[in-house]
């Protein structure tokens, strides 16, 4: 089974800094919906670059493949030099997540031009994956609407499923985790 995971930007989370706190959450949160899907069949994480719960999907999914080596792990983007405009950090940010990928690739060749890349980037990606999770609260709005739009949309036409990872469930893991954290 492949897997199309995304969600908030970090900036859309309040998250500025890698060492927040929510960041430890989420990735918790991650592995742990990951571990779900290890067991349904998952063979391939598939996801984006984006600063946020894309690129903190590949931190974590390098992390499990050490214990599951079976597990692989693609960055997809909408379109070539993707980060191109990004700062030195944020650059050097995404280098480092694609290195950790078992696959990398554009869905266009070409530079960012037009709205309809994306719309291509989202049929991709249902197209190549047999489920989506996003890390998404319709009831706090972030970029992610129009995938969680797309991907709706399309489960209700075709065999896919999709998880939606909201903010209530983000804080049951954030007490799961400090449960853990206690013991």
């Amino acid at each position: 089974m492949n897997l199309w995971v995304t969600g908030y930007r970090s900036y859309e989370l309040g998250v500025f800094n890698s060492k927040d706190k929510k960041v430890e959450v989420i990735k918790y949160a991650l592995q742990k919906k990951i571990l779900e899907k290890l067991d349904e069949g998952l063979e391939w994480v598939i996801t984006g670059a984006q600063m946020g719960i894309e690129q903190w999907t590949c931190e974590v999914v390098a992390e499990m493949k050490k214990e599951y080596p079976e597990l692989k792990l693609a960055i997809m983007m909408p379109y070539s030099e993707f980060a191109g405009n990004w700062n030195e950090a944020n650059q050097e940010s995404f280098s480092i997540r694609c290195s950790l990928a078992d696959f990398v690739g554009e869905v266009s060749k070409e530079k960012y031009k037009s709205p309809m890349q994306l719309k291509n980037y989202q049929n991709f990606m249902l197209d190549h994956t047999d489920q989506a999770m996003l890390i998404y609260d319709p009831e706090h709005e972030g970029k992610t609407k129009y995938d969680y739009e797309m991907i709706k949309k399309y489960s209700e036409q075709e065999d896919y499923s999709y998880d939606l990872v909201d903010m209530y469930q983000l804080q049951e893991f954030a007490e799961m985790y400090q449960e853990k954290d206690s013991f």
